[in-house]
């Protein structure tokens, strides 16, 4: 008797549960709308804002689209892409799947070529109001882009850490250009430092060279090298600077790019390279897409290679040009290792000691905002700050007590980098051409005796 009684409810219970799962979910109608920025003819910046028309939340998204034969979608950003032939799908990050009702997000690309966006279904619908029920976040699935092989690694989410931080925490630059050419050895047993950066590989046509004049595939200078890493130190090379060309600009293919980049890594067994970005190759979508192409390929094939970049820097933080050059080799799978920012230069009447301290705080924060799940301290791990020692280009000057107050804030802070433009400036403690002097009272090595004292 009291065996059917439970019998019944219990079939009574599962009845109910099953109508409550056939029940629809309350719907959420979203959609898709492209719009195309900075157009320079040759291609555009793409971007989609999806937005939550509905009364209900969506936890995820799916954006898929056609572009016409000429045109490809390049590096992108806030989203994880895959391609199949014409055919581009974009998945949201795990932090901009969720939409409540109203609330807004969108994504972007750099397309090569004129040609814009067909065919485009969200969420499986129509992009100009798809009615779906709220779904889960989807998996992020591996981004490859046209130039990226079949092998490619997936490309990690803005929110991941980035590869245990490289050992190098004082390694100022040494224009490997001057003449004569620098004795490394000699600077480090003079100055007290163990490693350095040296500057700068650029192009010669699609070629890797040391300012224009030596092949790294002959390996100059890797006697030098080697003296350093026998000493304890070790070396990062740094592409690109201020004068040469780099070779992203130089080079069209991201095949060809990334043998180049491979070439000098090999040549020297480099655990680090820099990539020191100023001018108009902050500023060009086409080749900051390959250089984040090629660099993310170069890290596949080199999995410990420790990866730099170097950009212009005011007070307040990166330029928005520098956000982007940072965000492109984010969202391409790049693993940085550092984001280091040329403190010097300004053109501001500001105290260059300050101005320093304030611009690590400002990166501080817009990789913070770049990379929203790392703590303080691995974020912290992500910046560096370079200096110009002495009188800078726009005649201000950055003296010891301010290289002083550098150092015990990069102690405090446990910064990934300290480095300084340059050595050979530093040894002739010298007043004359800014190139080769400081024009400061200074003792020769003065600067980095100061400088060697960071460890991390």
């Amino acid at each position: 008797m009291q065996i059917r009684y439970v019998w019944r409810a219990l079939t009574a219970m599962a009845a109910l549960a099953l109508a409550l799962v056939a029940l629809p979910a309350e719907a959420a109608t979203v959609k898709a709308v492209f719009s195309a920025d900075s157009d320079w003819g040759s291609g555009y910046q793409g971007r989609y804002t999806i937005t939550n028309t509905g009364t209900a939340a969506i936890t995820g998204w799916t954006v898929e689209f056609d572009l016409p034969a000429g045109s490809t979608a390049g590096t992108y950003w806030d989203a994880l892409m895959t391609r199949a032939g014409d055919h581009y799908t974009f998945r949201n990050r795990e932090y901009n799947g969720g939409l409540a009702p109203g609330a807004s997000t969108t994504f972007g690309w750099v397309n090569g070529g004129p040609g814009t966006p067909v065919n485009c279904r969200l969420n499986g619908g129509p992009c100009d109001g798809a009615t779906t029920s709220p779904s889960p976040s989807p998996s992020p699935s591996p981004s490859t882009s046209p130039s990226t092989s079949p092998s490619a690694s997936p490309s990690p989410s803005p929110s991941s850490p980035p590869p245990a931080p490289g050992a190098l925490r004082a390694a100022p630059y040494v224009d490997m250009g001057a003449w004569p050419t620098p004795s490394l050895s000699a600077m480090a047993s003079a100055s007290g430092l163990k490693s350095f950066t040296l500057a700068f590989v650029t192009a010669s046509g699609c070629k890797a060279m040391w300012f224009n004049a030596y092949d790294p595939r002959q390996k100059w200078a890797k006697d030098q090298i080697d003296a350093i890493r026998a000493g304890g130190g070790d070396v990062k090379v740094s592409f690109g600077g201020a004068t040469g060309i780099e070779l992203a600009q130089a080079c069209t293919d991201v095949d060809a790019l990334v043998t180049e980049y491979d070439a000098v890594v090999t040549a020297y067994d480099l655990k680090y390279i820099d990539l020191d970005i100023e001018g108009s190759a902050s500023a060009e979508p086409a080749s900051i897409a390959r250089r984040s192409q090629a660099l993310a390929r170069l890290q596949q094939a080199h999995p410990d290679l420790k990866i730099s970049l170097t950009l212009p820097v005011l007070p307040n933080g990166l330029t928005s040009d520098g956000l982007n050059v940072v965000r492109s080799a984010r969202d391409a799978g790049v693993r940085l290792d550092t984001v280091n920012v040329m403190a010097m230069d300004y053109y501001q009447s500001v105290d260059y000691g300050d101005a320093a301290v304030q611009a690590a705080n400002s990166v501080f924060a817009q990789l913070k905002s770049l990379y929203p799940s790392l703590s303080d301290a691995q974020v912290w791990r992500m910046a560096g700050v370079t200096p110009m020692l002495g009188q800078n280009d726009d005649g201000r000057i950055y003296n010891q007590d301010d290289a002083r107050r550098l150092v015990a804030f990069a102690k405090g802070k446990h910064l990934g980098l300290l480095a300084f433009w340059e050595m050979t400036r530093d040894r002739n403690a010298c007043t004359g051409a800014l190139y080769s002097c400081t024009n400061v009272p200074q003792s020769p090595y003065e600067f980095s005796k100061i400088f060697a004292s960071y460890t991390g």
